[in-house]
């Protein structure tokens, strides 16, 4: 199936990794043009005053079957780097919604019904909105939004599963997001098999979960890897493409957004406006430090408000990480980025004096507060998202592309490695 074609991977993130790495693997000559100093994109490790952290807290499923093979195939053990467990949306309270081991459809039911806190009436509710959901195939007016969608569900299955889902996975309030790509995610997690809506904690930097062992592997499979190197042009000449001056058969534009819609401004404007005209929100990550801290499980949803910000916690001393180390996630983070990060970070902290003050061995210190302010596209209702091909021989790839998911890893590595099987 190779044909040996000069390939230039524009980018070094997920999308851009899984490109080169299927581009190498169908026989392909690679080079990968990235302009950090490291691959990963905006999943990647991060060392702050000495202590390893992530630029940003992640989390994968069961579902994201392209991400774990692509991390088998450049020698990932995910047994090792993931810590799966069935889909627990735990309080620190120890309520929440909780999945058991099974068949899918079952094992939400039976979630549904055991929540505490929630009545009789409230569980059937829901229960009878997802099963209107799965009879129409999880598909709605295109025009909907999430909160009109779950318009009629009594408000704590709203504002206690609905919402923090929804900002977890679209990374947009639910009164703004798309329905239609909430309803794609909840099939795909919920009811596509067993074990596909388990979750997978990496245990591990982001950075060791894919972007350096895919540096070996491509390294070993005799890619070029060239980073700290901003590609400042890109033009056709005949049948070739000029990288710099460089010349390829075929070009993969993983770059981010403004990145590709500047390379391609000339080349392709309609594309380069699409891209352009995307809106993005910030994903807020506040690390905190209690010692000997233990949270009752590595992941729990916390009760967001106007004053609380964060939706999620994790326990990085139960993911790999030094005990006590506490990662608080602001997903949909605008109005907080807006109040500035010294604003937040008290906020949090405060919350989370309320929220697991039962948890907490001595007084809360900061560690640091990273914001993404570009960290996803608002996945918000009829979206028009940029197409992979934009001209002859030359393809985008990135979670921000036209596909089925949110931006997400799994859309990411799978639009990559669509790309990569179109050079041909």
């Amino acid at each position: 199936m190779a044909d040996g074609r000069t390939v230039a991977v524009i980018g070094g993130g997920w999308a851009g990794l899984a490109a080169a790495v299927r581009a190498t693997a169908l026989g392909h000559r690679v080079t990968v043009f990235e302009m950090a100093g490291q691959l990963g994109g905006r999943s990647r490790g991060v060392d702050i005053g000495g202590l390893a952290l992530d630029n940003g807290q992640h989390i994968l499923i069961g579902a994201y079957a392209a991400t774990l093979a692509l991390m088998h195939t450049v020698g990932v053990d995910a047994g090792q780097a993931l810590l799966r467990t069935p889909l627990r949306l735990t309080t620190p309270d120890g309520a929440g919604l909780h999945l058991h081991d099974g068949a899918p459809i079952v094992a939400f039911a039976g979630a549904v019904l055991r929540q505490r806190g929630w009545s009789t009436t409230e569980r059937l509710a829901l229960l009878a909105a997802a099963g209107g959901w799965a009879l129409r195939r999880f598909r709605c007016d295109p025009m909907l939004t999430v909160a009109a969608l779950t318009a009629r569900l009594p408000r704590p299955v709203r504002e206690e599963l609905i919402d923090p889902l929804c900002v977890a996975a679209l990374n947009t309030p639910a009164d703004e997001a798309s329905a239609s790509v909430f309803l794609r995610v909840l099939r795909d997690a919920l009811f596509s098999g067993p074990g596909s809506a388990d979750l997978l904690l990496p245990r591990q930097s982001l950075s060791d979960l894919l972007p350096a062992p895919a540096q070996r592997w491509l390294a070993a499979a005799g890619a070029e890897l060239r980073l700290q190197q901003r590609v400042d042009s890109l033009r056709a000449q005949g049948d070739v493409w000029q990288v710099d001056g460089r010349a390829f058969d075929r070009v993969v534009l993983a770059a981010s957004p403004n990145e590709a819609a500047r390379l391609v401004a000339d080349i392709a404007p309609a594309w380069s406006a699409a891209t352009s005209r995307l809106r993005f929100e910030p994903i807020v990550t506040v690390y905190l430090r209690s010692e000997n801290a233990r949270l009752p499980a590595p992941m729990l949803a916390l009760r967001c408000d106007a004053e609380a910000p964060a939706q999620f916690v994790f326990d990085r001393g139960q993911l790999g990480g030094p005990p006590g180390l506490l990662a608080f996630v602001i997903s949909g983070a605008q109005p907080w980025v807006e109040r500035g990060m010294e604003a937040t970070t008290q906020a949090v902290e405060a919350q989370a004096r309320a929220a697991l003050s039962r948890h907490l061995r001595g007084p809360l210190a900061a560690v640091r507060t990273l914001t993404e302010k570009r960290a996803t596209f608002r996945c918000t209702p009829g979206l028009h998202r940029p197409g992979m091909r934009i001209a002859a021989g030359l393809f985008a790839a990135g979670d921000h592309v036209a596909g089925p998911y949110p931006a997400t890893l799994e859309g990411a590595v799978r639009s990559g490695l669509e790309a990569a099987e179109r050079l041909a």
